[in-house]
C-alpha cells in the first residue's frame, strides 16, 4: 500500500518518538537521585558516579556503532538500544549494592542511549532527506525537548506518589511496549523501499536516438531499385568522334 505522504517523515516520527522517551529516560536519573541517597545512604559521589560512568560507557561504544550499524541497519541498532535501556530501568528497581547501580542506570542505561541517541539516528537519518535535510533532523531530535517536558514532570508525580522503584518501573514497560514496535518500521534508506531521497520520482534515462534514421534518406536515394530520371538533350550536338547523333523527340 502506496502511502499519501514520503515515508522519509513516517521516519523522522519514529526518531522523535524515540528520542523524546529513550533519552529522558536516560536524563530521569537526576529525578531518582535524591530518593536513592535518601534510601541507602550511599556518598552522593558514589551515586553520582554511575550516570558519570554512562558516559565512559557511551564513548567506548561509540566506534564499533557505526560499524555495526553498516552491517545489520538501523532496525538493529535501535531496538539494541530500546532493550537496553528498558532493561537497565526494571532491573535498577533490585539493587542492593552500589555496582547495582553501576551495572543498570549506568551500563545499560548508558550503553542504550549512544544507541539511539543523536550518534545511532544520525547514521541513517540522512539518507532520506537532501533538500530538507535540515529540516528534518531538526524536527526528529526537537522530541528530546519535547519529551522533557512530558515525562519528566509526570516521573517526578510517580516519585512522590508511590516511590522511585514505581517510576522506573513505568519508565522502563513504557520504553518497551512503545519503542520496541514503533522502531521495526525503520528504513536505512529510501531505495531499500524503491523511493528517491526527498521522495522525488526517479528520471527514466532517455533512450539512445535510432542509428538507421539519419541514413533512412541516403539509403533510399542509393538502393538499387530507384532509376534516376534524366531528360534527353533536344538539340543535337556531335560524339566525341565528330558524327552528328539524333536528335530527341520534340516536346509536343
Amino acid at each position: 500500500m502506496r502511502l499519501p505522504i514520503f515515508y522519509g517523515w513516517v521516519v523522522v516520527a519514529v526518531v522523535f518518538v524515540t528520542m523524546g522517551v529513550g533519552i529522558n529516560a536516560r536524563t530521569a536519573f537526576s529525578l531518582l537521585f535524591p530518593p536513592i541517597l535518601d534510601e541507602f545512604g550511599w556518598e552522593r559521589g558514589v551515586i553520582a558516579g554511575a550516570f558519570s560512568f554512562g558516559f565512559l560507557v557511551s564513548a567506548a561504544l561509540s566506534p564499533s556503532l557505526g560499524r555495526l550499524m553498516d552491517r545489520r541497519g538501523p532496525r538493529v541498532v535501535i531496538e539494541l538500544g530500546v532493550l537496553l535501556i528498558g532493561l537497565g530501568m526494571l532491573l535498577a528497581t533490585v539493587v542492593t549494592r552500589p555496582w547495582h547501580l553501576y551495572a543498570t542506570l549506568g551500563v545499560m542505561v548508558g550503553g542504550g542511549s549512544v544507541c539511539i541517541g543523536y550518534t545511532g539516528q544520525s547514521l541513517f537519518l540522512p539518507n532520506w532527506f537532501v533538500r530538507r535535510r535540515g529540516l528534518a533532523m531538526s524536527l526528529a531530535f526537537s522530541g528530546v525537548g519535547v519529551g522533557s517536558v512530558i515525562l519528566l514532570p509526570w516521573m517526578q508525580t510517580l516519585i512522590g506518589r508511590s516511590g522511585w522503584r514505581t517510576a522506573c518501573w513505568a519508565m522502563g514497560l513504557l520504553v518497551l511496549l512503545l519503542l520496541v514496535p514503533l522502531n521495526l518500521l525503520l528504513r536505512r534508506r529510501p531505495e531499500d523501499m524503491g523511493l528517491e531521497a526527498d521522495g522525488d520520482r526517479a528520471i527514466a534515462p532517455r533512450a539512445p536516438p535510432a542509428s538507421g534514421g539519419s541514413r533512412s534518406a541516403t539509403s533510399s536515394a542509393s538502393s538499387p531499385g530507384t532509376r534516376c530520371r534524366c531528360t534527353r538533350p533536344s538539340t543535337s550536338s556531335r560524339s566525341a568522334s565528330g558524327r552528328p547523333t539524333r536528335r530527341g523527340p520534340s516536346a509536343s
